[in-house]
């Protein structure tokens, strides 16, 4: 009897290099080893075990509306005219999700044809290729080496979006204010979607400015905003988004929304509207001292020889391997058979990053962080 296939879009696609990496992991912890990870996409942050007592019993078990919950559009929307610059309607223009990772594929979805190509600049996270791929259209990458400057050379009659990361994954980099206007210049000549990812904008340091994509677009003719409150504020696990547009586009996107996922988790999304406020209060101060402490784990990686790619922002560090006689996939295994340290291979963040690894301070305690930082070190000075 014949077998049913699965769709062979899917042996095009690799799983991703990041939560492939920590499942191994976490297996590895779970028959008792004990690992150094910096590999983890998160912080971990001191946060009280919720109570769900004060919410309105009768509706958090339940569906709620598919473009958010009302008070919760209404926060957002305050928050992000306030921290960002962006004024939107909650009525209209903002969707909230089951992640950002969800409003990127929608985002994609929406807006691609089969065939349309997508301009991806490295480093890059590591699921835009394979969404984009998923949505049937084409990834473009740019070598990390080049500048927006450069993007004007990639685009081709079949260029539909561009797929900025503001701060960024991996290398903590944010956008600067000519270079955002470039990136619109560009969008408005070429009739091109800006997708910004700009998930870690609470990731900055102390006294730096934060310069949303969407603020240079203030009526959202072209540009996307997908931002986490999950990944912003250590609580990952929970999968809340929210997407910012035109209402035209997120009329659109509802329709994906409630064939897909109806509504992002109804408990969840009235636990952050009732206590919005409270969880900025708890979180802010500790966004702070994982930033500071990325930017001392920088200084001392310097202090070994080893540059990481210039950023202050996110908790990551895009950790160079200069002279080492590894490729970023020999070393991140040797650096886990050799020291029980984990960091995730540059590789997954495009072909041009192949001589970085990512390292993450948002999960160990800083004595762990220092042990996993000299043992990246140690192994460059080793196999160089």
């Amino acid at each position: 009897m014949p077998i049913p296939r699965h769709a062979s879009l899917l042996d095009s696609l690799a799983e991703a290099s990041s939560i492939s990496h920590n499942n191994r992991v976490y297996e590895m912890q779970g028959d008792g080893a004990d690992i150094v990870t910096l590999s983890l996409g998160e912080a971990f942050f001191d946060i009280p075990v919720p109570s769900f007592d004060d919410l309105p019993q009768a509706k958090i078990h339940h569906y709620s509306h598919s473009r958010g919950l009302p008070l919760l559009r209404e926060k957002l929307a305050k928050y992000y005219e306030l921290d960002c610059g962006l004024p939107l309607d909650p009525e209209t223009e903002i969707i909230v999700t089951a992640g950002s990772k969800a409003a990127i594929f929608m985002a994609l979805s929406a807006i691609l044809d089969p065939g349309d190509e997508v301009i991806i600049p490295e480093p890059l996270w590591v699921s835009y290729p394979e969404q984009v791929r998923l949505c049937r259209g084409v990834p473009v990458m740019t070598p990390w080496q080049d500048s927006v400057d450069d993007f004007a050379s990639y685009v081709t009659p079949r260029t539909k979006a561009i797929i900025v990361n503001n701060p960024q994954n991996p290398s903590g980099r944010r956008l600067g204010v000519d270079e955002l206007r470039r990136l619109h210049e560009l969008a408005e000549q070429h009739g091109l979607f800006i997708i910004a990812d700009e998930a870690y904008h609470e990731f900055v340091p102390e006294g730096a400015e934060f310069l949303s994509v969407g603020s240079f677009d203030p009526h959202k003719h072209h540009t996307i905003v997908c931002n986490s409150m999950s990944k912003n504020y250590g609580i990952s696990g929970w999968r809340v988004g929210y997407m910012v547009a035109h209402q035209l586009l997120i009329d659109q996107i509802i329709k994906l929304q409630q064939h897909i996922i109806t509504c992002a988790p109804t408990i969840l999304c009235h636990y952050l509207a009732e206590h919005f406020e409270t969880i900025l209060e708890q979180t802010r101060p500790q966004i702070a001292r994982v930033v500071s402490m990325r930017n001392r784990m920088a200084g001392e990686l310097a202090s070994r020889g080893v540059a990481c790619m210039p950023g202050d922002a996110t908790f990551y560090l895009f950790a160079s391997l200069g002279k080492s006689r590894l490729d970023a996939e020999h070393f991140t295994e040797e650096l886990l058979r050799r020291h029980a340290v984990s960091v995730v291979p540059g590789t997954g963040y495009g072909a041009s990053c192949d001589r970085f690894v990512r390292i993450s301070v948002g999960t160990e305690p800083e004595q762990r962080l220092l042990r996993g930082i000299s043992a990246v070190a140690g192994l460059i000075e080793e196999t160089s």
